[in-house]
């Protein structure tokens, strides 16, 4: 059984209870009522995830990137379109639909086809039209 290390913590409003009282009706009881403001107060369970995590004396470091986050290397033909030789491919899909809007690429029928320009071919596997799905998988080959 695995178990996390996240940080957890909840507030919860609690009312204190007013002292029994003779006469329910007088003025003074009224400033005792349950849900008066002066008797209410904010309380915060702290975990020890939340304790440990407040300790100054410990640093966080940032997690390398992973999966598709991680730049990659690309194809000569990728780095015509992108403009670096390495990036993750999250970023190398956001700007090849840059370029594609740049360039107005799309068809204008139906915008979820492209029309490739010479560059694109090279990417797309000389495709002339390529739907906005394929983009994804056609540009895998090109990370090295």
């Amino acid at each position: 059984m695995a178990l996390s290390s996240g940080i957890f913590s909840t507030t919860f409003l609690c009312v204190d209870t007013a002292p029994f009282r003779s006469s329910l009706l007088s003025t003074s009881s009224l400033r005792f009522s349950p849900h008066h403001p002066a008797n209410l107060r904010m309380v915060r369970a702290v975990t020890s995830a939340t304790a440990a995590s407040s300790d100054p004396t410990t640093t966080t470091k940032t997690r390398e990137p992973r999966g598709i986050m991680k730049p990659r290397p690309v194809s000569p033909e990728m780095q015509d379109v992108v403009g670096v030789p390495e990036i993750p491919r999250t970023q190398a899909l956001k700007r090849i639909w840059a370029y594609i809007k740049e360039h107005d690429l799309q068809d204008p029928q139906n915008k979820r086809d492209i029309i490739c320009d010479e560059k694109l071919k090279k990417i797309f596997q000389g495709k002339e039209r390529v739907g906005f799905l394929e983009i994804a998988k056609l540009i895998g080959p090109h990370f090295l």
